[in-house]
This record gives structure tokens, C-alpha cells and sequence, in this order.
């Protein structure tokens, strides 16, 4: 089969198509030439489960059904199950191997190759599959897609809130580019007086080895949102300063990471006590008197202009990790609104955070409820 962009052709469906909980994206499809003889070979029909049999070892093993009545194939990377159907209901079998313990099963059972873990099609049908009576095969795939529907509800709302983050900052500010406006633009060495880093500890031996103290790695940040379990277990003859602890209301900022994250900011809303900076991690430390509220800076750093100025500034050599120094950092320009405006976004910030924080609950309550 030969791929096209130009739409025609018979759509095929391939690896990226289904998601990890073994749902179907056909948002980015490709199209094929598919001769008359090769449709029944390749086509797939309503009730036919959909399996990737190669891909990294996290997602080998994604099972989906299709659930629809128009012609698609499917690529060389997928293997398609056709269940009889008189003693097996596919909604039920797909969600079978979507459990997280026959995730685990299939990704013991992978053969590993260069990033990538195959699975052979004869192996799949070796897989026990416990089948209730048909009826109830029904009622159980019934009950976890109605469960997976609340899930995609919640899962949306928190789309849709991290968009309102971002448009409360357009609506209050405006383009921090354009600055149409007209705020004052002042250096970041104006509201900045230092970056302070920690240290770089070699971790102790495990990741999961109980010490006294834990160091972050740059990942606590990487999503913009400071997650205190991205660390490591430090060795307890280590004696660290009182400075390089993370304290909440504290603002980090990566000084190295990929092109794409270098700069990365995070507030710290909540940590244990024993988080320790690394080197590769800086806190804001602000001029006094303070003229900056650190949630607009979170918010202000995360703008398009302001992360392409950041790797513009950014050096080194390899592709895959990059660096920024403080000096190059305070020589960025950037709006300066009143701060009394700043604080404002602050506080519809927080209420935007609570109404996130509950969904994550109800999501997490779901997560659970859909495994068990």
C-alpha cells in the first residue's frame, strides 16, 4: 500500500490512530490506492479489534475497535482481530487488553528492538481472555464507556481551563508582543535581581531508595507546572544549605534543558519540605521593593514572543540540550503592567487553579473506578 497526501484513495488507519486508552483518533489520516483485491485483505469491517503489534514499549499493544460502517484499512503495523461473535463482545475483549495488567503482560512479551517493541500476531491469539456470558460482556462494555465518556468530559474541562488561563492573560494585557496596550517595557533585570541555582548532587544508588532528602531533576518543570515527585533520592551525608530548598510561592526557571524548554518556568503552589534545587534550576529572586506578582511572570514567560526570545538567546552544541546564562536572561525586554493588575490575574488564576484542581479529583476518581 502507498501513501498519499492528496486524500485519495481508501483512508488507512496507522500506529498514531490509537490512543493509548485504546480509543480511535482519525484526526490525521493518510490515504492509499488500495486495489479491488487487496480491500478484504487490508479493509476493516464494524466489530473489528485493531492491535499495534510494534511501537515503543509503553504503547505496544494499544487495542481499539472499530466501530464504523465506512471502508478504511489498516497499515502493516496493526493487527486485526475478527472475534466470533456469538461468544465474544468486542468492546469487552478490547478492553480486556487495555487493562493495565495485560499492558504489562504484552509489553513482557514484546520482542525489543532499536526504540521499538514488535509483538508477533500468533502471539496475541496465545493471550487468555476470561469471557463472561455474552450478556454480561455487554453490560460491563456498557458501564466503562459510559465511565470513559465522564472521562473525556473531565479530561476536556481541564483543556478547556488551561485555555482560559491563557485568555485572561490576553484580555487583561493583550499580546505581550504586540503590547497594544502600551505598558512599560522594561529589561527583566529591572524586576529581577538574581537567578539563584542549587547543586548538582550525585543521586543515591535507586530511584526509589528512602534519604532525608530529595533533589528535583529539570523534568519538575518541563510541563510548566511544578510536580515535586520529579526528583531524586540524595545521599544523607549530604549537609545542603538552607537556600537551596524550594519553598512555595517560589518561581523556578530551567537554565538547560532541549531548544524547545529551555527557560521552562513553574510556580511552587505546594512541596514537601526536603526538595532540593539542582544546579540546572534557578529561583527568581526579586528586586525590592517587589514590582512583579510571580503567577503574571509564570503566566508572562510561558508567551510565544517571550519563549522564542529565550531560545533564540539560548547556546550549545548539542541538539538535545541547550543552555541560557543569567546575563542573556536579564536583557530580555518585557511588559511591566501596574501591579496592582498583576495581582488581579493572580487571584482569577487561583480560581481557575481550584476549579482545575477539582476535575483532576474527579478524573483521578474515575481513573480508578475505570480499572477496577
Amino acid at each position: 500500500m502507498k501513501a498519499n497526501e492528496e486524500g485519495v484513495g481508501v483512508p488507512v488507519l496507522r500506529m498514531g490512530n490509537i490512543t493509548y486508552s485504546g480509543a480511535l483518533d482519525l484526526t490525521d489520516l493518510k490515504h492509499v490506492e488500495l486495489p479491488s483485491k487487496d480491500l478484504e485483505r487490508y479493509s476493516v469491517q464494524r466489530g473489528d479489534l485493531l492491535f499495534n503489534r510494534t511501537n515503543s514499549q509503553e504503547l505496544v499493544g494499544k487495542m481499539g475497535v472499530w466501530d464504523r460502517d465506512e471502508p478504511y484499512a489498516f497499515a502493516g503495523y496493526l493487527v486485526r482481530l475478527r472475534l466470533k461473535r456469538d461468544v465474544a463482545e468486542p468492546a469487552f475483549v478490547a478492553a480486556w487488553f487495555n487493562t493495565t495488567e495485560m499492558k504489562t503482560l504484552l509489553r513482557a512479551r514484546g520482542k525489543p528492538s532499536i526504540n521499538m517493541s514488535n509483538i508477533n500476531a500468533t502471539e496475541v491469539l496465545k493471550f487468555p481472555v476470561v469471557l463472561p456470558p455474552l450478556a454480561e460482556q455487554r453490560r460491563i462494555a456498557e458501564v466503562l464507556d459510559r465511565a470513559e465518556a465522564l472521562r473525556a468530559k473531565r479530561r476536556a474541562a481541564l483543556t478547556q481551563l488551561d485555555d482560559l488561563t491563557q485568555a485572561i492573560f490576553l484580555g487583561l494585557f493583550g499580546d505581550a508582543n504586540e503590547n497594544p496596550k502600551n505598558w512599560p517595557v522594561r529589561p527583566v533585570s529591572n524586576y529581577v535581581a538574581e537567578f539563584r541555582g542549587g547543586k548538582s548532587i550525585e543521586a543515591e544508588s535507586g530511584e526509589n531508595a528512602i534519604t532525608r532528602n530529595r533533589v528535583l531533576k529539570i523534568s519538575a518543570v518541563t510541563g510548566m507546572k511544578f510536580l515535586s515527585h520529579e526528583s531524586k533520592p540524595v545521599p544523607d551525608s549530604y549537609q545542603p544549605p538552607p537556600e537551596h530548598f524550594a519553598r512555595v510561592g517560589d518561581l523556578l526557571f530551567s537554565r538547560a534543558n532541549t531548544t524547545e524548554l529551555v527557560g521552562a518556568v513553574a510556580y511552587v503552589d505546594a512541596t514537601p519540605p526536603n526538595m532540593l534545587l539542582p544546579d540546572k534550576l534557578w529561583r527568581f529572586v526579586w528586586q525590592q521593593p517587589a514590582t512583579v506578582e510571580p503567577i503574571f511572570i509564570w503566566a508572562l514567560f510561558q508567551t510565544p514572543a517571550l519563549r522564542q526570545e529565550i531560545e533564540r538567546r539560548a547556546t550549545g552544541t548539542s541538539g538535545s540540550m541547550k543552555n541560557i546564562s543569567q546575563e542573556k536572561v536579564f536583557g530580555i525586554s518585557t511588559i511591566l503592567p501596574p501591579l496592582a493588575l498583576q495581582q488581579d490575574f493572580a487571584r482569577r488564576i487561583a480560581a481557575v487553579e481550584k476549579l482545575k484542581a477539582a476535575h483532576r479529583a474527579s478524573l483521578a476518581e474515575l481513573d480508578a473506578l475505570f480499572a477496577a
